[in-house]
């Protein structure tokens, strides 16, 4: 019976929802079945003015739905008198909520609720008594679901299926399958695209800015435009480029690129918690191989050592593709990127000279600079040139390249050279006589069970019982430490099997290589540590020991020296001797007038008054030895600096050059 005030012209709120869980209940809960019986009821009942608010796809636990919020809304403003449901388990799984919403909300608002399978009616207060007991009974069916879910998808999710609802971007659900993903090519080469660009040495925010750039679609747009998942609900339509660099830092962690699948990395507490707790290390399970990879597993692995170094730019936003590849051969610290500008070239003595200024770029040990700050120096410099570094690791490349196009198998066996297997010859004995070992060894379980049997039965006597138990034991863990071996063996052979093929094709995607870019770097420098620099009959030396993929340390061969360049090279090594032996004496002998020249033309440099030196550092040394007063004129100011330094003549004379 219809109990409205007349005049009461406000709009009757026929609500529908359907959750997944329902759906399988079968047609009765269906939107459009829902939809028909309220149109009929409001219709029996003389209820008019009737709008449809509905949630299809969402849980009755929860109360953030489109379709209740627009509800709630449109009640908050008074413009609905009634609402009315097919039962109370359509407004909610939660009694708590439901109570409220039903017991003191609408009533507040005045507004009639009715739930037409339930016989509820909050004009009819006895109707009502028995509400409160069907929203405690609604929410033990969603706890039980919720149980049983769970259940359901860990036994799934053991057995390495997948389990969360929407594959990653880059992928989709195989619709003869939905445990199993196929590869969305279109998506998949955005998720290439990302790690190749990280290979070159780009970060995830310069990479986000190409992508939008380049107006390629974020994922939630990408997967919302093509009715995937809850994407629609979740999607900033306004946006489509919007990508940021968090999420290109997800797609670069995820294992599944590799052709993974990766279960149980978070939980909720109870099925009434929104928020999901991410589950320790040990609680993940990962499955490998499970579907085609986007990825290769080198490219992955090599972008996660690659995340795991900061890459520092200087003050000018200049930054070195050898960052985080040095190390310091004494302290295993890593070495740290230095550039440093010189303004005022200096001449062979330390003056400045006028000429233009310099940059240098290089690397120092990490734990070297550290200590200085403190104090306390606990590594020395190990400081070299970067460019140094660069031509040596090129030079490595290259002679490592020529060598496997020389001559493949001789590098093949070489790779192996280590190893005690070194051909499928030797495999293949080994293999037969894994076999026979581990035939004879359970041969002998089944001889220690039958001289046990024969014991107990009295057929044989418990001295000669010992002795054949103790023999066939002791030659069983003989034969279990030579299968070890054997296993050992083998898996070493694969894995110099494996490494040398990742080499060889890594090889073959390059013709030449003519310089370093970030991408070489990564794919092939493993590391490159770096020596003290030691001194060895005058001449400062320094190892540099490369480290490549997959193949470790590469020394580059010397090369052998004629009788003539043998002598070159040592005229040139006296002949730096004897100017390091110079400037050394020099610089000590002559420092208060070599500071002076140096703190004069700072400040001349500081006033900015210099208009034209009449003397440069050079021009300080005269044939005669004599004093020499360099007047350098700025404006009307002149500093005079007064020096009797030696002469050329002088240098010459005394070291013979």
């Amino acid at each position: 019976m219809n109990n409205r005030t007349a005049g009461d012209n406000r709009i009757t709120a026929l609500y529908e929802r359907l959750s997944r869980d329902d759906d399988l209940a079968g047609d009765s809960n269906s939107i459009v079945n829902q939809k028909k019986m309220l149109e009929d009821y409001a219709k029996n009942n003389g209820y008019t003015n009737t709008v449809h608010f509905t949630d299809d796809g969402f849980s009755g636990g929860s109360f953030e739905r489109p379709g209740w919020k627009q509800m709630l809304s449109r009640i908050e403003n008074g413009d609905i008198g009634t609402v009315i449901v097919k039962d109370m388990s359509r407004v909610g799984r939660d009694y708590l909520q439901v109570g409220f919403y039903t017991e003191v909300f609408f009533r507040e608002k005045g507004v009639r609720f009715i739930a037409v399978s339930n016989g509820v009616d909050s004009s009819n207060n006895t109707s009502s008594e028995f509400a409160p007991f069907l929203n405690i009974m609604n929410e033990w069916y969603l706890r039980d679901c919720s149980r049983k879910i769970t259940a359901v998808l860990r036994a799934k999710g053991k057995e390495g299926k997948p389990i969360t609802s929407n594959p990653p971007y880059g992928f989709v659900k195989d619709t003869e399958d939905k445990n199993h993903w196929l590869v969305d090519e279109e998506a998949a080469e955005v998720v290439r695209k990302i790690f190749r660009l990280t290979v070159e040495g780009m970060g995830p925010y310069q990479i986000a800015k190409r992508l939008m750039e380049e107006k390629v679609e974020k994922p939630s747009y990408y997967q919302a435009t093509r009715q995937r998942g809850n994407y629609q609900t979740m999607c900033d339509f306004e946006t489509p480029y919007n990508w940021t660099g968090g999420s290109v830092v997800r797609i670069l962690e995820r294992p599944e690129y590799m052709g993974d699948t990766v279960n149980f990395r978070s939980h909720k507490e109870s099925y009434k918690d929104k928020k999901a707790v991410k589950n320790n290390s040990d609680e993940i399970l990962v499955f490998q191989d499970t579907h085609e990879p986007i990825v290769d597993r080198r490219t992955w692995y090599m972008v996660q050592e690659l995340r795991k170094t900061v890459r520092r730019v200087d003050t000018g936003g200049k930054g070195s593709l050898l960052t985080g590849k040095l190390y310091c051969a004494d302290c295993g610290g890593k070495m740290h990127y230095r550039r440093s500008t010189t303004r005022a070239a200096r001449d062979w003595r330390g003056i400045p000279n006028g000429g233009t200024e310099r940059t240098s770029a290089g690397f120092n040990c990490s734990t070297y600079n550290s200590s200085r700050k403190q104090y306390k120096q606990v590594c020395f410099s190990h400081s070299i040139k970067e460019d140094t570094v660069k031509q040596l690791i090129l030079e490595t490349i290259r002679y490592a390249l020529k060598s496997v196009r020389m001559d493949e198998a001789a590098f093949i066996k070489n790779m192996r050279s280590a190893s005690e297997v070194r051909d499928k010859s030797e495999v293949k004995k080994l293999k037969a006589d894994f076999s026979k070992k581990e035939k004879r060894f359970a041969d002998l379980d089944l001889l220690i069970k039958k001289v046990y049997e024969d014991n107990a039965m009295g057929k044989l006597p418990d001295r000669r019982y010992e002795m054949l138990s103790s023999d066939y034991e002791k030659e069983q863990q003989e034969l279990e430490i030579s299968m070890q071996e054997i296993r050992e063996k083998l898996a070493q052979f694969e894995d110099d099997t494996d490494r040398t093929e990742e080499f060889l094709s890594l090889v073959r995607k390059y013709t030449d290589i003519q310089e370093l870019t970030p991408a070489i770097v990564n794919e092939f420098v493993d590391k490159v540590m770096v020596h003290k620099i030691e001194e060895i009959d005058g001449e400062r030396v320094q190892e540099i020991e490369i480290f490549l993929n997959y193949i470790g340390k590469v020394e580059l061969p010397v090369q052998e020296l004629s009788e003539e360049e043998m002598a070159a090279e040592e005229k040139k090594r006296k002949r730096r001797a004897y100017s390091r032996a110079y400037l050394k004496e020099y610089r000590k002998k002559h420092r208060p007038e070599i500071r002076r020249v140096i703190e004069g033309a700072r400040e001349a440099d500081k006033q900015k008054q210099m208009a034209e030196a009449e003397a440069s550092a050079d021009g300080l040394l005269h044939t005669d030895g004599t004093e020499q007063v360099a007047a350098m004129v700025a404006g009307e100011n002149k500093i005079i600096v007064e020096s009797s330094l030696p002469t050329k003549e002088e240098v010459k004379a005394k070291y013979g050059r």
